[in-house]
């Protein structure tokens, strides 16, 4: 059965109807992992998400799957060990999607750290990841690695691995795995307050963003992994509170600034960790770490400060390249969910600890914070803390989060554009090679995404408006210039009929998403 708004339409009366044994509230990766490892299990379990799937951070992240190169100079061993296992395990369980993604980090004389200092720490991050992935590049190989880099007093650089992904596709994967083992989710439903039955949460209410229409549901227990907003329904004790930190980018087509692989190094400004690196075919300029004191229930956007600060660090590695406002083809923040004891906010954004944090009461546990590396391991912390209210028991035997996806026969298509198509869309490959046989393998302009991928989109990714559509099922909002505003008419012709919209709700949808991408990811 397709999967988007026609069925949603006639599915949410029922599903409101139903007991379930879990109900996640939030759609990011987090609860997407959570409603999978749920489905696995045989729960009766629901997600629903305010917005759209991967709307917040899930979307609008660094793209890394990392190991938290950082967190051992922090101390937090625990965390990078779990996270570089969990970045091997999604290198194997998902090539195509999370791909391993090679980084330089150049040291100049007199700057920390040098490259005994550095290649001590990526010692034991290469000891837990159980292999040696790292290795010095002396100054005359560093000139072919990295052609243009900033030489003055430049000695060499320390390569070592980590790995890159779609974020927002990453969520729909998941999503889908859940609901092959028999989980469902909807995007436009608003919890306006959970259910208490005697200081026992027993379900929740929650309103349809498209009708209008309130909904009460039941639920064993409810699972928040809501991000940036987990402080807005949970009962709060104690001073453990979330702060939102905003992280910024900016993205650049690839033959302005090519690059082959990452540049990490620390900012001259305050000494921050940012980088330069390849993704869908452009380069990426990320990132900021600064509070974020805007409304949550807005897309959050770079500043004119950000932008200066990012095109600071790229002058400051690629002098040459004199990379300026007008070659930026996109921007997008994000809105780190960071857990903080500190009521006052007063420390440093960078200083604060990436740890998660889990908040129980009677029928409801809050997820709060973590990382989108780990979150199989977070979503299996989420279901021990449920179990007990669903009379569940909850084992982990190492289950890979994706199924394995068949090879297809894709003709007209490289080696390479296969095993992303497979990536990307897992147990769905089979319907989108259908569409690939009716709409053939054209790309959209310069970005590596298909046509065919859009009306797969349309018919069975439960896009609800033209920026989940052209933002998150696909990038091509980022990737084209000005949000892909030319390829407007052709996607139209595509899709509308497929989203069952009306000549008046495309116009509408069309000025709405081209307002949204003017304000919140071009520049400011």
């Amino acid at each position: 059965m397709a999967w988007n708004a026609a069925w949603r339409e006639a599915a949410l009366p029922e599903l409101a109807a139903r007991d379930w044994d879990l109900i996640v509230v939030g759609g990011g990766i987090s609860g997407a992992g959570i409603l999978r490892e749920a489905a696995r299990r045989g729960w009766k379990c629901l997600l629903l998400e305010q917005r759209d799937f991967a709307w917040g951070t899930s979307s609008r992240s660094s793209k890394m799957v990392h190991g938290g190169l950082r967190y051992i100079a922090k101390g937090q061993l625990g965390l990078t060990r779990d996270s570089v296992r969990e970045r091997q395990r999604l290198l194997g369980e998902a090539p195509g999607l999370v791909d391993a993604l090679p980084f330089l980090f150049p040291h100049y004389g007199g700057q920390f750290p040098g490259p005994k200092v550095f290649g001590g720490l990526l010692g034991v991050y290469d000891a837990l990841a159980g292999q040696r992935l790292h290795r010095y590049q002396p100054l005359r190989e560093l000139r072919f690695l990295a052609p243009g880099l900033q030489d003055e007093q430049l000695l060499g650089a320390t390569q070592f691995t980590d790995a890159v992904t779609d974020d927002a596709r990453l969520v729909m994967r998941v999503l889908g795995e859940a609901r092959a083992e028999g989980g469902e989710a909807l995007n436009g439903l608003r919890v306006l307050e959970l259910t208490r039955e005697n200081g026992r949460v027993v379900g929740l209410q929650a309103e349809d963003s498209e009708s209008g229409q309130r909904y009460a549901f039941h639920a064993r227990v409810v699972a928040q992994a809501t991000g940036a907003w987990a402080d807005e329904l949970r009962q709060r004790e104690g001073l453990e509170h979330i702060r939102p930190l905003r992280g910024s980018h900016l993205l650049l087509p690839a033959w302005r600034l090519p690059v082959a692989q990452a540049i990490s190094f620390m900012h001259g400004q305050d000494k921050r960790p940012v980088f330069v690196f390849p993704w869908e075919g452009a380069t990426v300029i990320g990132t900021t770490d600064l509070d974020h004191g805007e409304a949550l229930d807005r897309d959050a956007r770079i500043t004119g400060d950000e932008v200066d600060y990012l095109l600071a660090a790229c002058a400051q590695v690629f002098p040459a390249a004199g990379v300026t406002r007008g070659d930026v083809l996109s921007s997008w923040a994000g809105v780190r969910p960071v857990v903080s004891t500190d009521a006052a906010s007063t420390s440093k954004p960078s200083d604060e600890k990436r740890e998660h944090a889990l908040w129980v009461e009677p029928g409801c546990v809050t997820l709060a914070g973590g990382k989108l590396t780990t979150f199989r391991l977070l979503a299996l912390e989420v279901l021990r803390a449920c179990a007990p209210f669903a009379d569940k028991t909850v084992e982990d035997v190492g289950q890979p989060v994706f199924h394995g996806v068949a090879p297809l026969p894709l003709p007209g298509l490289s080696a390479t554009q296969q095993r992303r198509l497979a990536g990307r869309h897992g147990l769905a490959l089979p319907r989108l090679a259908v569409l690939l046989d009716e709409l053939g393998g054209e790309r959209i302009g310069a970005s590596d995404t298909l046509w065919a991928e859009l009306a797969q989109a349309c018919d069975d990714e439960l896009v609800l408006h033209l920026d989940d559509l052209l933002l998150r099922r696909t990038r091509i909002g980022l990737l084209l210039a000005d949000g892909a505003a030319a390829e407007l008419p052709r996607i139209r012709a595509l899709c509308q009929a497929r989203l069952g919209w009306s000549d008046a709700r495309w116009e509408q949808e069309q000025q709405r998403y081209l307002e949204l991408w003017r304000r919140c990811y071009s520049l400011p």
